[in-house]
């Protein structure tokens, strides 16, 4: 599999496992419908368990610009790849979204508020202050690339010599559960995108799919989810380089 493909498919395994929890959570009809914040929060930790479980060993696993432009920035990954990288992350996100659409048809149509049905693909600020909500992106996606710049990997001493240890799937469990703090702490004010794929690919699917009843698509604060993250990812790979 090429890193191409592995960020496709664990972008859009992160999207369907993430999207779903939502319209799983808020819309009409559903089994799991009015589980909570916990809910969300915990599936969306697990679904970036899943995206990286898949994508790791193949592509390392970005499933997220801000952290493949961070990478970049940081000098830890190579320009050049970065545009691949950003069209299969965006690739990703809009085939997880519209699976999402395709087994909730039912739900969405069982569904009258427009608004609900758009949360399940973007993001919205619980209340709209554009200099908060972008702080909110910027700190909540700086905390994620800064814990990324720190992983470390295990490894044995023995006789002064230091040999690394492969974790296997569960060396993903660490980047589960930054993202599971992040939406307990921070998440609450703007959903926390935190991955300009994660929101602007959905909100596209949202824009094209046949939804009934939907809403607008929100394009007036859609780039806060964008600029936010990458923000947020360019002062963590700065901070990252000035520690070494």
């Amino acid at each position: 599999m090429t890193p191409f493909i592995a960020e496709i498919l664990g972008t859009a395994l992160l999207i369907l496992l993430g999207g779903g929890i939502v319209a799983n959570d808020i819309l009409n009809k559903t089994k799991g419908n009015g589980g909570g914040w916990m809910t969300i929060t915990t599936a969306w930790a697990l679904a970036v368990f899943v995206g990286v479980v898949v994508a790791g060993p193949y592509s390392g696993a970005h499933l997220n610009p801000a952290v493949t432009i961070g990478l970049a920035v940081a000098g830890s990954f190579d320009w050049a790849d970065v545009p691949t990288y950003l069209a299969a992350e965006f690739i990703g996100a809009m085939i997880g979204a519209t699976f999402v659409y395709m087994i909730y048809k039912d739900h969405f149509d069982a569904t009258e508020n427009g608004g609900l049905k758009r949360a399940v693909f973007c993001t919205d600020p619980a209340i709209s202050n554009p200099f908060r909500n972008l702080l909110s992106e910027i700190v909540g996606t700086f905390v994620l690339v800064t814990c990324v710049f720190f992983f470390t990997g295990a490894s044995i001493d023995d006789a002064g010599t230091t040999t690394p240890v492969g974790l296997g799937s569960i060396g993903a469990i660490p980047v589960a559960f930054v993202v599971w703090a992040i939406g307990l702490s921070l998440g609450g004010t703007t959903g926390y995108a935190i991955n300009p794929a994660r929101d602007l690919g959905p909100r596209i699917m949202h824009a094209i799919l046949p939804i009934k009843g939907k809403t607008d698509n929100g394009w007036g604060y859609s780039w806060i989810p964008v600029v936010g993250p990458i923000i947020g990812a360019v002062l963590a790979a700065l901070l990252a380089m000035y520690l070494k």
